[in-house]
């Protein structure tokens, strides 16, 4: 198994022995197991949260952090990454020519794969939405629903004209869209992962807050994104600076 190295990470020994896309598949699947539990408490957190508002400045809070997970605001985040770090956004390697002579530099720019998994888990996510029907909190009768399994095909039936995306909660593109951002910035600055990862569940957290998705909405769209941002970053993070 590769070796990682974290100087100074809390999270001990577990971190130092996996492989970075061992621990993101890990966190992964931990993600879509809290999705299956959070089933048993989607319509109860629904409710609450279209009855209970939030203090202002706690609103605030949340609905900035939408910029982590919008895919405009991700995009701005990436044109400011490789602005201000192009000297570690675009990394050069060293080549030697086949004749030996001459020792020249060659660009190895990972920020095409960088973007493509932030992205990654969100275009998942867009094929799955086309496939699976659920109605949004904010669209739901909550009388035509015992359970959360009624959120899908049984309440998608009693909704005479639904509106645009009323019909596509299932899983949070959002979601994805920040743990696939988060993972890759995790891959890329190791240092800061705790700091990105807050980012991210602030943003899965606004999607439920604001009527758009359930939990378990946002956990699987969490477990999208990282699987999908894992599968095409290194095994290894990148080395701080």
């Amino acid at each position: 198994m590769e070796i990682a190295s974290h100087r100074g990470n809390p999270f001990g020994p577990w971190v130092e022995v996996a492989s970075f896309r061992t621990r993101a598949l890990v966190l992964a699947v931990a993600c879509a197991l809290a999705g299956a539990i959070c089933f048993a408490v989607d319509l109860p957190v629904a409710a609450w949260a279209a009855t209970q508002p939030l203090p202002r400045e706690l609103k605030r809070l949340f609905d900035l952090s939408e910029i982590f997970a919008h895919t405009t605001g991700v995009v701005a985040l990436l044109a400011g990454l490789g602005a201000i770090d192009p000297a570690r956004v675009w990394s050069w390697r060293a080549s030697v020519f086949p004749d030996g002579a001459d020792l020249v530099t060659r660009p190895r720019a990972p920020f095409p794969r960088m973007i493509a998994a932030t992205f990654a888990g969100g275009l998942v996510v867009d094929l799955i939405k086309l496939l699976v029907l659920r109605v949004r909190p904010r669209a739901l009768d909550m009388a035509v629903a015992s359970s959360a399994i009624d959120t899908f095909d049984r309440a998608a039936a009693a909704l005479p004209q639904p509106g645009h995306g009323d019909l596509m909660s299932f899983p949070s593109g959002h979601a994805a869209v920040a743990a696939g951002f988060a993972t890759m910035l995790a891959w890329r600055y190791p240092q800061g992962s705790a700091v990105f990862a807050v980012f991210a569940a602030l943003a899965a957290a606004q999607r439920v807050f604001s009527s758009a998705h359930y939990p378990s909405d946002v956990c699987f769209g969490a477990a999208i994104g990282i699987a999908g941002a894992a599968l095409l970053l290194g095994g290894r993070p990148q080395a701080p600076a």
